[in-house]
């Protein structure tokens, strides 16, 4: 017969020392980060120097918890310019040593520079002369000492009260980590929108490369209106194509200029406006905001709040209409 497992007793949380716990841990990893700075030397340029030398990749190990860090080291390396992977030590010795070139560095993160799995490799990586640069926190132990760069990623303490869970060990190795990235990121002068190149689908990357002509209506669907037009032809045509405004154009199709809600509201409340008998050329807005098709939809999305209007025409160099798009468009494409 089955012994009932007892549900575990109600803990009782004291905010207090709750709170002090989380900032205990918040100073001591700070105090960490800051200890970390002054270490910054000849070490850390000679690691850039050798994977901006690399004609391959940066492959980044590492164990456990290590491991965990160093695939975020090796996507933020790749995603700043500097092409990197991830590849499991374990994994390593039972077959995917193939992934790793001559052309490559390796980069290794083991906070005691004596993970099994990691040194297990080193002779085949040595033996082929790919360069080393190892993180660790003992400068003297078999990882350190065999790497061709050894960046110091010691601590005087983790932040787990037991001592025993790495906690400020990986916070610094993922600070230095990032401070590769960003140190190679301007050593290449990897500018926004490299950036965005890699990251098409996040919010940065819409914002950085959708460009006007990518969200913008055009064709039959872009609301135009002559200057003879009477309001009821304007109104209807606004209606048709849902954009809240209708482009008055000449023959040729340059623009003259735009009516929106905003001027039938006005022309509603001036008494000496007769609407039955108006022509819409009457009662536009002439100079409207206009832009390029070839710029991006987030300076589309500036102009619109600095102005505080709702749509914009398109227009080419010579004023001609090309298109139309107003904030809804800007909020399907997330740009906004």
């Amino acid at each position: 017969m089955n012994a009932r497992i007892a549900p575990p007793a109600m803990i009782e949380l004291n905010p207090d020392t709750i709170l002090q716990s989380a900032r205990t841990v918040i100073a001591t990893e700070a105090a960490a980060i800051h200890a970390l700075e002054p270490r910054m030397g000849q070490d850390f340029v000679e690691a850039c120097r050798l994977i901006l030398a690399c004609k391959g990749r940066v492959v980044v190990s590492g164990m456990g918890k290590s491991g965990h860090v160093a695939r975020k080291i090796a996507a933020t390396l790749a995603s700043t310019g500097t092409p990197a992977f991830f590849v499991h030590p374990g994994e390593a010795s039972h077959g995917d040593l193939g992934m790793i070139l001559p052309q490559d560095v390796v980069l290794a993160l083991s906070y005691s520079g004596e993970t099994d799995e990691l040194l297990f490799i080193l002779p085949v990586i040595k033996r082929q002369g790919i360069p080393l640069i190892a993180i660790t926190g003992k400068p003297n132990s078999s990882l350190a000492t065999q790497a061709d760069v050894h960046l110091d990623g010691s601590i005087s303490n983790e932040a787990c009260p037991l001592g025993l869970a790495p906690t400020t060990s990986t916070t610094v190795a993922l600070v230095l980590g990032d401070a590769l990235a960003i140190a190679l990121l301007e050593a290449r002068g990897f500018t926004s929108d490299d950036f965005a190149r890699s990251h098409p689908a996040g919010s940065l990357g819409r914002r950085l490369l959708l460009h006007i002509a990518d969200v913008m209506h055009t064709g039959d669907d872009v609301p135009r209106v002559s200057p003879d037009a009477g309001v009821t032809a304007a109104l209807v045509e606004m209606t048709r194509k849902h954009l809240g405004m209708t482009a008055v154009v000449d023959a040729d199709q340059r623009l003259l200029g735009v009516f929106t809600d905003g001027d039938l509201r006005r022309a509603l409340d001036d008494e000496g406006v007769d609407l039955r008998g108006a022509k819409v050329a009457e009662l536009m807005t002439r100079g409207p905001k206009t832009i390029g098709a070839d710029k991006l939809a987030a300076e589309a999305a500036q102009l619109m709040e600095k102005h505080q209007i709702h749509a914009l025409l398109v227009v080419d160099d010579d004023q001609h209409v090309v298109g139309a798009l107003n904030i809804h468009d800007l909020l399907r494409a997330r740009v906004v």
